[in-house]
C-alpha cells in the first residue's frame, strides 16, 4: 500500500514539478548564499541600502511591466484563441518593456533624490537594459508552463542563479560596488533565451500583432492591481525605514530580511510557482480545488514552518560566523522578520487559488484592505525604530492573513460529501 502510494506520489505532475522547482531554488540560495557572505563581508551597511534601493525598483518595474498576468493569461487561455493570446502578447511585451525602460531612466534622479543619494542615477538606468531581454523569451516560457513542464523554468532559474551571482562575487571582490548588483541583474537575463528557444518551437510573427490586447489587458490589468499591492507592500517598510531613518538602517533592515527570509523564500517561490498551474487544472471542479488548496496548505505546514522555526533559532549562531561581527545588531530584526515567512506562503497560495478561478476582484479588494492596515502600522512603527517596526510586521501578517485563508476556504471551498485531493 505504501509502495503504491510512493509510486503515485512520484509520477504525480504537481510533486515533479515542486522537486525541479525545489531544486533550482536550492541552487539559488547556495549560489546567493556565497553572495550574501561576499557583500557582507565586503560592503558597508549603506552600500547594503543603495542594494536594496535597486532590487525595489527592479522588482517594482516588474511588475508594472505587467508580466506576471501576461503569463498567466497565455497559460489559462482557451486553445481555441490560445495563438493570438500568444501573438499579441507577444508584441505587447516588447511595447510595455521597451516604454518601462525610457520611464526608469527619465525616473532615476527623482528616485535617487528619495533615497537622498544621486549616485543611484546611472545604476537605475543601466538596470533596465534587463527589461529589453525578457520579451524574447516570455510567451515561449509561458506556453512551457502551460504544458506544466516547470522544470524548463527551474533549469532557467537555476542556470541564471549562478551566472547572477558569480558576477556579482567576482565584481564585489574586484570593487565595483552596487555596479556589481546591476551588472549581474542584466548579463544573468541573457541565459533564459537559448535553454527556453531549445524546447519551444512557438515562433512570434514577423510584424507586430495586437488582437487579443483586450482580453490580455483586461486579465492582466487585474493581476496588475494584485501584483502592485502585493510589491509596494513587500516594499513598504523599506521605503519607510529609507526615508525616515537611512540608508544605513536600511541597509541593516535589508540585510535581516535577505540573510533571514530568503531561504524561506525559495521554497515560497517554488510552491507558488507549481500552485498556479495546479489550481488551473482542476477550477472547474470545487470538490478537486478544495483537495488541492487544503494539500497546498499541509505543504506549508510541514516544510516552511519547521525551516522558519530552525533558521530563527540557529540565527545568533550562523550570523556572526558567516557573514560578521558587524552585523550581530541585525539578529533580532532577522528572527523576527523570518518567522513571518509562514503567513507570506498563505497569501502566496490563496491569492494563487483565487487567480485560477477568476476571483481576481475578491483578492484586489482584500489586499488593498491589507495594505492600508499594514502601511498605517508600519507608519506608526518606524518612530520607534527598527526593531518595533519589525515586530510590526511580524505581527500584523500573523492577524490578518491566517483569518483571510480560512475565510476563502469556507466561503468559496465549502466541504462537501464527497473530496478528493488529487
Amino acid at each position: 500500500m505504501l509502495i503504491d502510494r510512493l509510486k503515485t506520489l512520484a509520477s504525480s505532475r504537481y510533486i515533479l514539478n515542486i522537486g525541479w522547482l525545489g531544486g533550482a531554488e536550492l541552487v539559488q540560495r547556495v549560489f546567493r548564499l556565497g553572495a550574501t557572505v561576499v557583500l557582507a563581508r565586503l560592503f558597508s551597511k549603506t552600500d547594503y541600502g543603495m542594494v536594496s534601493a535597486i532590487y525595489s525598483v527592479f522588482e517594482f518595474a516588474n511588475v508594472i511591466s505587467v508580466r506576471g498576468g501576461i503569463s498567466a493569461k497565455v497559460v489559462q487561455a482557451d486553445e481555441d484563441e490560445l495563438e493570438q493570446v500568444c501573438q499579441t502578447a507577444y508584441s505587447l511585451n516588447w511595447v510595455i518593456m521597451a516604454s518601462l525602460f525610457v520611464i526608469q531612466c527619465l525616473l532615476a534622479y527623482p528616485i535617487a533624490l528619495y533615497y537622498k543619494n544621486t549616485a543611484l542615477v546611472f545604476p537605475i538606468c543601466a538596470l533596465g537594459l534587463s527589461y529589453l531581454v525578457i520579451p524574447s523569451y516570455m510567451v515561449q516560457a509561458s506556453l512551457l508552463d502551460r504544458r506544466n513542464l516547470l522544470q524548463v523554468r527551474a533549469w532557467c532559474m537555476a542556470a541564471q542563479a549562478m551566472v547572477s551571482n558569480l558576477i556579482i562575487m567576482v565584481m564585489a571582490f574586484l570593487g565595483y560596488g552596487v555596479w556589481s548588483v546591476v551588472w549581474a541583474i542584466v548579463i544573468s537575463y541573457l541565459v533564459w533565451y537559448p535553454i527556453i528557444a531549445h524546447f519551444s518551437q512557438w515562433k512570434p510573427r514577423k510584424f507586430p500583432h495586437f488582437s487579443a490586447w483586450r482580453s490580455i489587458l483586461s486579465f492582466g490589468g487585474k493581476r496588475l492591481g494584485v501584483d502592485l499591492l502585493n510589491r509596494f507592500r513587500q516594499d513598504a517598510d523599506y521605503l519607510i525605514v529609507a526615508r525616515f531613518l537611512g540608508l544605513s538602517d536600511l541597509g541593516v533592515y535589508f540585510f535581516a530580511y535577505s540573510a533571514g527570509i530568503g531561504i524561506s523564500q525559495g521554497v515560497i517561490n517554488s510552491f507558488s510557482s507549481a500552485w498556479y498551474p495546479y489550481f488551473c487544472e482542476a477550477r472547474r471542479d470545487k470538490d478537486l480545488l478544495r483537495g488541492r488548496f487544503l494539500r497546498s496548505l499541509k505543504t506549508i505546514g510541514l516544510t516552511i514552518a519547521p525551516l522558519v522555526v530552525a533558521q530563527s533559532c540557529l540565527a545568533p549562531f550562523y550570523v556572526p560566523i558567516v557573514f560578521g561581527e558587524k552585523w550581530i545588531d541585525a539578529i533580532p530584526i532577522l528572527i523576527i522578520i523570518c518567522l513571518s515567512a509562514v503567513p507570506m506562503a498563505l497569501a502566496q497560495a490563496t491569492s494563487k487559488l483565487l487567480q485560477a478561478t477568476d476571483e481576481i476582484g475578491l483578492d484586489i479588494a482584500w489586499n488593498t484592505v491589507f495594505t492600508l492596515i499594514f502601511i498605517g502600522a508600519l507608519v506608526l512603527a518606524v518612530p520607534h525604530g527598527i526593531l518595533p517596526l519589525a515586530i510590526t510586521v511580524l505581527s500584523v501578517r500573523w492577524l490578518c492573513i491566517p483569518v483571510f485563508t480560512f475565510f476563502i476556504l469556507r466561503r468559496k471551498l465549502p466541504r462537501s460529501s464527497s473530496i478528493e485531493g488529487a
